[in-house]
């Protein structure tokens, strides 16, 4: 067996992820309609965008942008960001019921609602999502052979500062999370 190309693995990756989304879409179009299945999938990746701690959703985007053009992460993701923000501040103001589809949306309606603790969900995530791309844009330049001496000479002090920085984000993310009563909300 032999190894295929890592840009032709991360085409089939990035491929297999749009799939995903796209049969995501065809469900929720199915089960409402196509335009409802529509916000409803872009309002559930933004809920992964904003809500979650690590580049995941932003992932379909950052990674192969960098593998393929050298564009840094860090850069993609940003414009990831804005465009969650953006889409989340319309359908707040001109659709709001579209909130309403799934559980991920309600749950995201009501993080984006509540300033105080919820909001909190939203700085973590920017915190973890960010340090997680910074390591992915580092890892990536190491191997590129860039910035490598610096890299190798900072490597332990550097990471192990990250890497804790990394565990506190989690965990306070985990306890937001959990305060906002998941288990109820499925049950119901």
């Amino acid at each position: 067996m032999t190894d295929s190309h890592p840009k032709t693995q991360v085409i089939l990756k990035f491929a297999a992820l749009c799939a995903l989304l796209v049969g995501y879409f065809l469900y929720l179009g199915l089960k409402y309609d196509f335009a409802t299945g529509g916000i409803a999938a872009g309002l559930t990746w933004s809920f992964f965008v904003l809500c979650t701690p690590v580049a995941d959703a932003g992932f379909l985007l950052d990674f192969p942008l960098r593998l393929l053009f050298g564009i840094r992460m860090v850069l993609s993701e940003l414009a990831v960001w804005a465009i969650a923000i953006g889409l989340n501040a319309a359908v707040l103001f001109w659709a709001p019921q579209y909130y309403e589809t799934t559980l991920l949306t309600r749950l995201l309606h009501q993080i984006v609602l509540t300033p105080w603790p919820y909001w909190g969900i939203v700085v973590l995530s920017v915190a973890g999502t960010f340090l997680s791309i910074r390591f992915g844009d580092e890892l990536m330049d190491v191997l590129h052979h860039r910035d490598r001496a610096f890299f190798h000479a900072h490597h332990f002090k550097h990471e192990l500062i990250l890497i804790v920085f990394f565990v506190a984000v989690l965990f306070g993310y985990y306890r937001l999370i959990a305060s906002l009563g998941i288990e109820a909300i499925i049950h119901s």
